[in-house]
């Protein structure tokens, strides 16, 4: 457990993209297993934010309350969305978002979130007039007390460094796919270390299976009498990330919330990082 603006963050996160309609069952499972961290995002393409709020409800009823749990959802622009958006696509931007955001409580029976983050810039380069608008309205939450954190997913490093030093308020969180052949996503972390923003990584063992079958970090899981998925959420950790894991196993749940229980030597993390490269 970490805390940012004496907001305590859980070390963990549970993603809810590609659940479908299993998701209220796997929130309740993650939950049940130690996860006090859950996200999501108003993008029905990827996601069912209306069943994390049915798991939330089921929850309170088991005793577990809002706040003891950390939530955090996503503004999908327009183009990550299909024809089902959560907004009025001919409305200006600044009212998507309002009114995106007012679906996201809505959805998840709440008049609050921990975390609400960008999905990802409009531009594939640098940042437009389009993306300045929807974190000027992103910011309003904020300073508001709706969210008490803001974030964006999906940057690159040239857009974060921008946003970082013209934005009114800097991103809280950074979340992106983490790739060990680009360094687990290096020059982003060295921004977001830079800034105290708190960086979360998913796709840590989908995008990098080549990593999970080196015979050195195979060597390291036995080394530990852990898993190769635990070497790499224990190295995530240990180089400053917080971990996002998705599986629907609930043994693995488990075994990836004592991740924590290990330490790799600066020698293991030498390894690790260099995969790949």
């Amino acid at each position: 457990m970490q805390s940012y603006n004496n907001v305590p963050v859980p070390s963990w996160m549970y993603g809810t993209a590609w659940k479908k309609e299993a998701t209220a069952g796997l929130v309740q499972q993650a939950v049940a297993a130690g996860f006090r961290a859950i996200d999501t995002a108003n993008q029905l393409i990827h996601y069912q934010e209306a069943l994390v709020g049915e798991a939330l409800l089921a929850l309170a009823k088991q005793g577990i309350r809002r706040e003891a749990l950390f939530l955090q959802t996503k503004f999908t622009p327009v183009n990550g969305q299909d024809h089902r958006t959560p907004y009025d696509v001919k409305a200006d931007l600044t009212t998507q978002v309002k009114q995106s955001f007012a679906s996201s409580l809505a959805h998840l029976h709440t008049d609050y979130l921990d975390s609400y983050v960008l999905h990802g810039p409009y531009s594939r380069h640098g940042l437009g007039t389009a993306d300045w608008e929807v974190w000027a309205a992103i910011e309003g939450f904020y300073e508001s007390g709706k969210t008490k954190m803001i974030g964006i997913s999906n940057v690159s490093a040239e857009q974060l460094a921008q946003l970082c030093a013209k934005a009114r308020h800097k991103p809280m969180m950074v979340q992106n796919r983490c790739y060990a052949a680009l360094g687990w996503d290096r020059e982003v972390r060295e921004i977001c270390r830079t800034h105290g923003i708190i960086y979360q990584g998913f796709s840590l063992l989908t995008a990098n299976r080549g990593v999970l079958v080196e015979p050195e970090v195979r060597a390291i899981a036995e080394r530990f009498k852990t898993g190769v998925a635990q070497v790499v959420f224990r190295f995530a950790m240990q180089i400053g990330m917080l971990p996002l894991t998705g599986t629907t196993n609930p043994q693995h749940m488990k075994e990836d919330l004592v991740s924590d229980q290990f330490t790799l030597s600066p020698e293991d993390i030498q390894l690790v990082e260099a995969i790949g490269l």
